[in-house]
């Protein structure tokens, strides 16, 4: 594996000013959760701490090889059986505003729903500020082509200058039907465009899981919910087309499992959290397809959100 320091200026590593906090709903679980984000010393990455268990057994890095279940959220965990879900639009937050170091502390098993996007915790983490550190930012920079999936589901990265995210998806339902979009990512073009996308689910999808005794705290204010081409939720959508926007935030969430930002270009075809994850397996297999480096001091431009909806025929 080859460090290559990139020309130039390099970002500094970044933290949290201050301690804050928030309190909210767990999506399943239903509990009032509390989040803490506390900041972190250089090189100490992104790491998830359960204060409702033992110090012992509570820590769990955010780390592409701690994610333990992608079934209905990104779950990390660790050896000693410590679970901890929904923590994808978090990592969104933290990669969208450049958070490289920080300690997240949670009284319950995952982190709270909020209102379904990204959005609260960026006001969040605003709120704390941020500050830099003595140190460079290390990136992941993609050397070749890495692909997972068939030709109807997959995701890929490739060698990009930048960070670039796409994403398609395609449902039966009018009110989705194809959807596809690609940004540019920047922190300006993150906050704008992508962190308040909502997560969707349908009506039936919903019942059923809280029929099993998931999402007991799913309703409207945290989520977008749908029954067959109709949007149930009274004041509609955030973007005509919120809901690729969502799944490309999922995405640039568990890619920030990588451990650094991804220098790259993602691209995303129906793809989910299995695949997302897959990709990093993938990516991390093969030392010919990735490089450390430096973050650049001077975010490249931002292209903005390209992108948009086809409507179904009747």
């Amino acid at each position: 594996m080859v460090f290559d320091r990139a020309h130039g200026q390099s970002a500094a590593q970044k933290t949290l000013r201050t301690v804050v906090e928030c309190r909210g709903v767990g999506l399943h679980c239903g509990a009032a959760i509390t989040l803490r984000l506390r900041p972190a010393g250089v090189n100490t990455g992104l790491i998830f701490i359960r204060t409702d268990l033992p110090e012992d057994i509570g820590m769990v890095p955010a780390q592409w090889d701690h994610v333990c279940n992608t079934a209905l959220c990104t779950m990390i965990g660790n050896e000693a059986g410590t679970r901890i879900g929904i923590i994808e639009h978090l990592m969104a937050a933290l990669r969208g505003v450049g958070i490289d170091n920080a300690v997240i502390e949670l009284d319950g098993p995952e982190v709270p729903i909020m209102d379904g996007s990204a959005a609260p915790f960026v006001r969040l983490i605003e709120e704390a500020g941020l500050v830099s550190q003595a140190a460079a930012a290390r990136a992941i920079r993609v050397l070749k082509p890495v692909h997972v999936g068939d030709d109807g589901r997959y995701a890929r990265l490739e060698p990009d200058a930048a960070s670039t995210f796409g994403f398609e998806i395609d449902f039966p339902s009018r009110a989705i039907a194809h959807q596809e979009g690609h940004i540019r990512l920047t922190r300006h073009g993150f906050v704008s465009d992508i962190a308040a996308a909502r997560t969707f689910g349908f009506l039936p999808e919903v019942r059923a899981m809280q029929a099993q005794g998931l999402a007991r705290g799913g309703a409207l204010d945290n989520a977008i919910v749908l029954d067959g081409d109709s949007v149930l939720n009274p004041d509609g959508l955030r973007f005509p087309d919120e809901f690729v926007r969502h799944k490309l935030l999922d995405a640039i969430g568990d890619l920030y499992l990588a451990g650094a930002p991804i220098l790259g270009r993602f691209h995303g075809c129906r793809s989910g959290h299995a695949l997302n994850n897959a990709l990093l397996h993938a990516l991390f297999a093969d030392e010919t397809a990735w490089c450390y480096d430096t973050l650049p001091a001077a975010e490249q431009p931002s292209s903005g959100w390209h992108g948009g909806r086809l409507a179904r025929s009747a």
